[in-house]
């Protein structure tokens, strides 16, 4: 009885799983259709604001506001890790745990524990495959 109960519960997960599928291909069909028109107003819309040299314009529907967005990037960790060592500079650096690297670096060491500050969360998940019989 539990084996057919837990059937009809992944044959609906499944069924749902797909339905849900679907709508997120033909809306993301539909929203690139859009962001695409977008991308073609910002163009047009910058394009304006660099031939008056402006930040920008205000029209009676809106305003327009052309800003410079700044991103570094690093193209030598090895000499870049060195620099913030030497400076003491860890706050160039984002605070968050590389999840693979840790746990690696957890397993070698397990009779060490956890290094202090850091706690563990687990909870279970659950994971449906369609059986390979269906189709």
């Amino acid at each position: 009885m539990a084996d057919f109960k837990a059937n009809d519960l992944v044959k609906a997960y499944i069924s749902i799983r797909n339905e849900r599928g679907k709508l997120a291909k033909e809306y993301e069909a539909k929203d690139l259709v859009l962001k695409e028109k977008l991308q073609r107003l910002e163009q047009a819309m910058l394009s304006a604001c660099n031939d008056i040299d402006a930040d920008s314009i205000k029209t009676n529907s809106g305003v327009i506001i052309r800003s410079l967005r700044e991103n570094y990037v690093c193209g030598d960790w090895d000499n870049f890790k060195k620099f913030i060592l030497e400076n003491n500079a860890l706050e160039l650096l984002q605070q968050r745990i590389s999840q693979t690297n840790f746990k690696e670096f957890i397993n070698s060491r397990k009779d060490e524990g956890l290094p202090p500050g850091i706690s563990t969360m687990r909870e279970f998940n659950i994971t449906v495959r369609k059986s390979s019989n269906q189709s």
